[in-house]
């Protein structure tokens, strides 16, 4: 019986160090991203770089982030898998762009899985001005709306307006009870294919003006201002997931392609044993003679 049939051609030991490499790398390459971008971005106007150049950045630099840690993963993972001498140079090319592949999918799992808690959160903030989320957790939370992140939205419907004196009108007890109410009229408007009906509208509009002393007109100009914004926001949320989205899906690519060729650079290395004196010409002797 062939003892080949026994023996895998997969050398796991060189995967899990190339894996483990890449991932490290990764981890290292990200933070100090993450300490240049926080650099050269800020909350005060004109200063920092632009919201859409801050977008361009961060996606370019998700590739290459997974380039540089798939690159080492790959490369490390062809110097250590086994010599293969007697294998065809073809097939040995094959198994070595298989195994740096193999490395990057074991880095990237391992990746995923260890900054699963952070991602989250960096997603949750990304989608923090979007006010479904509030306006679900109103309705299961009656009452309790604070910290939510629709709540801008109910504070603009409630602020108080002019009264003929000059004066302005002070907030009513039941203010907690209004503003979830009005957060659960103003959900459907954030959500795929909703509206808020004609009489949602025509009462939380009585229900701004007898809180903030508007008009009845001026308060549906407010309800139907806010709304529109509301679904700008939402929008922009919507839209920025999906760039995001996308610059994953490209930097996983350029990843996976980049250790391929790293693995096989590096098992091409260590076959012709570049270390050793007259090792090319060995390599083009014994490649010459099997072809």
């Amino acid at each position: 019986m062939d003892r080949d049939a026994f023996n895998s051609t997969v050398s796991w030991g060189a995967i899990l160090a190339g894996g483990f490499t890449a991932a490290a790398v990764s981890l290292i390459v990200v933070a100090f991203g993450i300490g240049a971008g926080l650099s050269v971005v800020s909350p005060w106007e004109g200063e920092g770089i632009s919201a859409t150049t801050a977008s361009w950045s961060a996606g370019v630099f998700l590739v290459v982030v997974a380039m540089i840690a798939a690159t080492f993963g790959g490369y490390i993972t062809g110097r250590l898998r086994p010599g293969w001498d007697d294998v065809n140079a073809h097939e040995r090319f094959f198994r070595d762009t298989a195994h740096g592949f193999v490395a990057w999918a074991f880095a990237t799992v391992l990746t995923a899985t260890v900054l699963a808690g952070a991602g989250t959160h960096l997603l949750a903030a990304a989608s923090a001005g979007a006010i479904p989320a509030a306006g679900a957790g109103a309705a299961q939370a009656a009452g309790n709306t604070t910290g939510n992140s629709g709540d801008i939205y109910v504070d603009r419907l409630l602020r108080a307006g002019p009264q003929t004196d000059g004066r302005t009108t002070g907030p009513a007890p039941d203010q907690a009870a209004t503003r979830t109410e009005l957060l659960r009229i103003m959900a459907p408007a954030t959500r795929k294919g909703g509206e808020v009906s004609p009489d949602d509208r025509a009462y939380a509009a009585r229900v701004i003006a007898a809180r903030t002393g508007l008009s009845q007109a001026e308060a549906e100009q407010r309800v139907n201002q806010t709304i529109t914004q509301a679904k700008e926001t939402a929008d922009q949320a919507r839209r920025a997931a999906a760039k995001f989205s996308l610059w994953i899906a490209i930097s996983l690519l350029a990843g996976a392609f980049s250790g391929s060729l790293a693995a096989a650079e590096g098992g091409k290395l260590r076959n012709e044993r570049w270390y050793e004196e007259g090792a090319y010409a060995k390599s083009a002797t014994v490649v010459v003679t099997r072809s």
